[in-house]
């Protein structure tokens, strides 16, 4: 029998993230969020990327609210077709738009260049040690994050429940240099760098 192709992998464990109805252990969202702010790689950048989040991502609304406590620059996804744009937002009420439920930041906002952001915190449907993130199929960070380039650090933020023992991957996908998670920072060997 032939082996499982790497979407059809992808496939099965989109749908086994949807049937789950597991909810996080109380307190879990708030200890990956601190565990993140206590990263050292955190000090120091002047522009950070992060997402919005959806159901069973880690919500990042105090990260938003930290950050921009701490003077650092907040890029924040906006979608325009099949694509992410970056856009400056210095407020929670910049947060204008929504694509399919999600707040984003209003078109007005000022853009950022992929190119000018320091850190990258991306959600996902789960992640491996190695690195490799399954999002949610429209392949939007991929393809944010190719734009990029390699300079800028790559942080997967997430449950634990959602690192698992391997992602499938296609050539096109974009792997993290760190996961941070409620319970543990794990920092990928050789990284996505």
């Amino acid at each position: 029998m032939p082996a499982e192709s790497a979407a059809c992998a992808k496939q099965r464990l989109r749908a086994c993230e949807r049937r789950s109805s597991r909810e996080e252990p109380p307190g879990s969202a708030t200890s990956a969020q601190q565990r993140l702010l206590a990263l050292p790689e955190l000090a120091g950048v002047g522009t950070v990327s992060l997402y919005l989040g959806q159901a069973r991502e880690v919500p990042t609304s105090e990260l938003i609210r930290e950050l921009l406590q701490r003077g650092i620059r907040l890029a924040l996804p906006r979608v325009q077709g099949s694509e992410l744009s970056l856009r400056e937002v210095r407020d929670f009420f910049e947060l204008s738009g929504r694509y399919r439920g999600i707040p984003e930041p209003g078109a007005d906002c000022p853009a950022i260049s992929p190119e000018e952001v320091d850190l990258f915190v991306v959600p996902g449907v789960c992640f491996d040690r190695s690195g490799a993130r399954l999002g949610r199929g429209g392949g939007h960070f991929d393809r944010l994050l190719a734009r990029a380039g390699p300079r800028p650090l790559r942080v997967g933020l997430c449950y634990a429940s959602q690192i698992v023992e391997q992602v499938p991957t296609e050539a096109w996908d974009e792997r993290v240099d760190i996961l941070v998670a409620e319970s543990v920072v794990i920092r990928v060997e050789g990284g996505a760098r």
